[in-house]
């Protein structure tokens, strides 16, 4: 029998499904297996068709592509008949795999596409003979592998198309009618060949179903056969043994009547005694409390006891124990109960033993113990019975807790706890008491507290104590006890006295506190309260404290004391460029110094951030005051190094005398400060007396800035325009806009009297806002009324830049007035650049990509560096005034002038002259190509309106 019929045979122990699976294997396999025995023909067959067409084409003028095609069909028929054999020497187990059918299935298609190749590249198109007879041969190739892969239609198809669709589509469309005959031939035959090989593949699988399914049905009777006898063999012995088996019953069923009747006998014996014990029993457990369960677990069945007394329940509302008893549980206890359960009825533990939570009836839970033992296993050593008691331990439960709770927190009390006997003998103590006292609980148990009294005073002491605690019940006090090394320590004691029910004393209960950590921070708030921490100096509290007493002793002597205020210079700038860490340490080292430089000062303070103050009594003379200050400044201006950095840290000192000057504390404070301010305004790095023309100066600067506020708030100021020359074309191209400001009382008043104040106070931002808007407003309306398109330049200060929101302003007043942005430009001073460079440039930098004209002011008068210039993104340079008024061909300004001019035009920037009051400075400046000028030679700034006016007559009068 073959592998594939001993399949079949299998398929009769296999379910339905399976064996339909295995049906279609068995006859994909044999289908495999006809396709590989029936291509040896056509393969050899196509080797003699190959070796045919080369001796019939041989002469033709592609011999050598003969040749190849030639090599290549004997390559493929020896590959095809070595895959032959290779699947006949296969097991049969591996002929089953896919693996084969691909294989072939690519040999085939490789057959066809090399006839095909043979009929388009090889057959002459004008030979009609030779076409005929190598066609022929080729048709009776295809032809005979049709038939033989027609087996399986996949085959047939992977073979026929790639042998007949190429080549029938290369006959048609040829030009040749022959050829396209040919063509039409090839069709005809793909068709022919299409049903052929459908006809034939229909009969195979016919044939082959039919024969499985005759071997299938063989099978299954020769199986049937042999379950036929193996069943009568068995029904046999079964017979003997039935026989058998009776004989042994009926001798068996003699002996049996006489044990019964010899066990009944003994078992009424028993009932009788058990009926005593249970009796005995039930007495025991009712004396007991406990509550007698038995449970079935074969059928989950449970009888209990006492369910009234233990859980409120009724003997009928607990019979099943999963339904009943168990959804009872607590949660919390279900884990522990079934690790206990499992645990015994594995053998693991010789009784069950648990305690858990029940819910009574009324909602609360009952703390109960349980009992058992398994007390019946199957063969197996599965448990079917369990018996055991159970008891309400609720009460014991809550004693035990309580007793835990009360431990607890008489070991984790922050505070020492004591417990004593009337003898006064240490019973008990805590984790605290040890921790304070530092003996350990095993060196003081059962001694007396008078042993652990180093000193006679507190013995005494304690005595007395005993007296008040044997009469009041209660005593609480401080006291200075000694620690076990001998450190004495403040201690806040209380003592409680503990009466038993007869009204004798049994305990006594001791807490007590160690107060050192109190202490400890009660001086350290009070420190905190008058000095500062970061300097160790007096604060402002304790500096008022002493100004006042030593005011106090100044009206007593009649003497005079002095108050120097000190504020370091530029401290903020450090601040914020070093940070607070190198900020801190400057101002520890700053106090120090303040400390070593006036030993003699009555109080040094730190009253702020960076302003500190000294009070001297009895200072002698103004000169001695003096000396003192210098000394001061010169000690503070000590290169210092903090952080890394080599510092140098000036001091402003404003000093106020009491009472030549001041009658009042309050007083004599203010006017220390309006000098430190004063000296400060000075540049700073000096000390200023406090004087009554300071007192004025001051009331005046505080005056003209209230008036400066109120000017702006009601539209006191006004913007001016200066023209500037363009050298090149005689033309007026630019004007600069200055703010002016008309008082309603003193009429016009000088820049230079409220710039600087304005800068001072923060009100240069509103004012240079106000400027820009009015000077884009004004060049917007010149151009509208067609007078010229003037460029106007704008100064901005400093403060406007550190503000951060120049940029967005000027793109929010450009878009308000709709003033073109290259005709807006801004000047900065040369000095005023350096303040922060990075900033600047990254401003500058934003303005230009609005398009926005940029110029330095007052070029020169700073460090005028090529290395600074070169990195300001700028349009225009603006040389000072003060380098304009002497140009003589000779002097120096001229020489700066035309390094300035040079310098800039090398830089491809436009230069400014600023100042120009003179035909020969014109003339100069226009001799060295400088390509804008502005002075009083052109025009004193004027308003808008005599502006206009000037744009006018060159409009009317362009030759002048």
């Amino acid at each position: 029998m073959t592998a594939t019929t001993s399949a079949v045979v299998q398929e009769v122990t296999l379910d339905p499904r399976q064996a339909e699976r295995q049906f279609a294997t068995d006859i994909a396999v044999e289908r495999t297996r006809l396709l590989f025995q029936g291509s040896r023909l056509p393969t050899l067959l196509m080797l003699l068709v190959g070796l045919a067409c080369s001796l019939l084409l041989w002469n033709q003028q592609n011999a050598p592509m003969l040749a190849a095609w030639l090599g290549w069909v004997v390559l493929l028929a020896l590959l095809r008949l070595t895959q032959v054999n290779a699947f006949n020497e296969a097991p049969a187990t591996r002929q089953a795999e896919p693996y084969w059918r691909r294989i072939f299935l690519f040999g085939a298609g490789a057959s066809g596409l090399t006839l095909a190749f043979a009929v388009i590249a090889l057959v002459p198109a004008d030979v009609f003979y030779q076409q005929a007879l190598v066609y022929g041969l080729i048709a009776a190739a295809i032809l005979s592998a049709s038939v033989a892969y027609a087996v399986s239609l996949p085959a047939f198809l992977t073979f026929a198309l790639p042998c007949l669709l190429p080549s029938a589509a290369f006959l048609l469309f040829s030009g040749s009618g022959l050829q396209r005959g040919w063509g039409l031939l090839s069709v005809i035959l793909f068709l022919a060949l299409l049903v052929v090989a459908w006809q034939v593949n229909r009969l195979v699988q016919r044939s082959l179903q039919q024969r499985f399914h005759n071997l299938a049905l063989i099978s299954n009777l020769e199986h049937a056969k042999q379950c036929a006898e193996g069943l009568n063999e068995e029904l046999a012995r079964e017979v003997e043994q039935r026989r058998r088996a009776e004989r042994e019953l009926r001798s068996a069923h003699g002996e049996l009547e006489m044990r019964v009747a010899e066990r009944t006998l003994e078992l009424d014996e028993a009932t009788h005694a058990l009926g005593k014990s249970q009796a005995r029993l039930a007495l025991a457990l009712e004396a007991s409390e406990l509550g007698l369960w038995d449970w079935d677990l074969q059928s989950d069945q449970v009888h209990h006891s006492h369910l009234r007394e233990l859980f409120g329940l009724e003997p009928e509302q607990v019979q099943v124990m999963l339904r009943d008893l168990t959804p009872r549980l607590h949660p919390d206890d279900l884990p522990a109960l079934r690790r206990a359960l499992v645990a015994h009825m594995k053998g693991r533990s010789e009784d069950y033993h648990i305690e858990y939570r029940v819910r009574h009836a009324d909602g609360h839970w009952v703390w109960v113990e349980d009992r058992g033992r398994a007390v019946e296993r199957d063969a197996d050593g599965r448990v079917l019975r369990m018996l055991g008691t159970r008891r309400d331990i609720s009460v014991r439960r809550q004693q035990e807790e309580q007793q835990r709770l009360a431990a607890t927190v008489f070991e984790a009390a922050s505070e020492g706890i004591c417990i004593l006997d009337p003898d006064y003998r240490l019973l008990a103590v805590n984790r605290a008491f040890s921790a304070v006292t530092g003996y350990g609980r095993e060196e003081v148990l059962g001694r007396k507290v008078t042993s652990l009294i180093g000193s006679r005073e507190m013995r005494q002491q304690y005595q007395m104590i005993r007296q008040e605690l044997d009469n009041g019940g209660t005593w609480q006090g401080e006291l200075i006890e000694t620690r076990k090394s001998g450190e004495l320590y403040p201690q806040w004691l209380q003592l409680n006295l503990v009466r038993d029910a007869a009204g004798r004393p049994s305990h006594i209960v001791g807490f007590f506190a160690d107060l050192t950590a109190r202490r400890e921070a009660e001086e350290r708030l009070r420190y905190l309260s008058h000095y500062d921490e970061l300097t160790g100096l007096a604060n402002r509290s304790l500096f008022k404290e002493r100004l006042h007493e030593a005011s106090q002793r100044a009206r007593q002597s009649g003497r005079s004391i002095a108050l120097v205020h000190i504020d370091l210079d530029r401290f903020k700038l450090l601040n914020d460029s070093l940070g607070h860490e190198v900020a801190d340490q400057l101002l520890r080292q700053m106090s120090r110094r303040l400390t070593q430089a006036v030993p003699e000062a009555d109080c040094i303070a730190r009253l702020s951030g960076d302003e500190f103050a000294i009070i001297l009594d009895a200072y002698g003379s103004l000169s001695s005051l003096a000396r003192v200050a210098s000394r001061l400044l010169a000690k503070l201006r000590v290169p210092m190094t903090v952080g890394g950095h080599e510092l140098v840290v000036s001091a402003s000192l404003g000093i106020s005398l009491l009472p030549d000057y001041a009658r009042e504390i309050s007083a004599l404070i203010s006017q220390a400060n309006m000098a430190v301010q004063h000296a400060k305004h000075l540049g700073g790095n000096t000390f200023q007396f406090f004087t009554d023309n300071l007192q004025a100066c001051t009331l005046e600067r505080l005056q003209l800035e209230n008036q400066l506020r109120k000017a702006i708030d009601e539209g006191q100021l006004e913007v001016f325009y200066q023209p500037k020359l363009n050298l090149a074309d005689d033309q007026l191209n630019a004007a600069e806009a200055l703010v002016r400001w008309r008082h309603p009382q003193q009429g016009m008043v000088a820049p230079g009297e409220f710039i600087g104040l304005a800068e001072e106070t923060g009100l240069i931002a509103p004012i240079g806002e106000f400027v820009l808007r009015q000077a884009c407003r004004q060049a917007r309306q010149w151009q509208q009324q067609g007078l010229a398109q003037i460029r106007v330049s704008v100064n901005i200060s400093v403060y406007q830049l550190r503000q951060g929101n120049l940029t967005s302003l000027v793109r929010q007043v450009l878009e308000e007035t709709g003033l073109a942005a290259h005709y807006l430009e801004l000047e900065l001073t040369e000095s005023q650049l350096l303040d922060n460079v990075d900033s600047v440039i990254a401003t500058f930098r934003q303005l230009r990509e609005l398009g926005v004209k940029l110029a330095i002011d007052d070029f020169g008068t700073g460090y005028s560096s090529l290395s600074y210039l070169k990195r300001f993104p700028v349009h225009y340079v603006k040389i000072d005034q003060t380098f304009i008024r002497d140009l003589s061909p000779g002097g120096e300004d001229a020489a700066i002038t035309r390094a300035i001019i040079a310098m800039a035009h090398s830089l491809e920037l436009k230069v400014v002259a600023e100042g120009v009051e003179t035909q020969a400075q014109m003339d100069f400046l226009k001799s060295q190509n400088c390509d804008e000028i502005q002075g009083f030679l052109i025009s004193r700034p004027v308003e808008a309106s005599a502006f206009a006016e000037l744009l006018r007559a060159q409009i009317d009068n362009p030759l002048d």
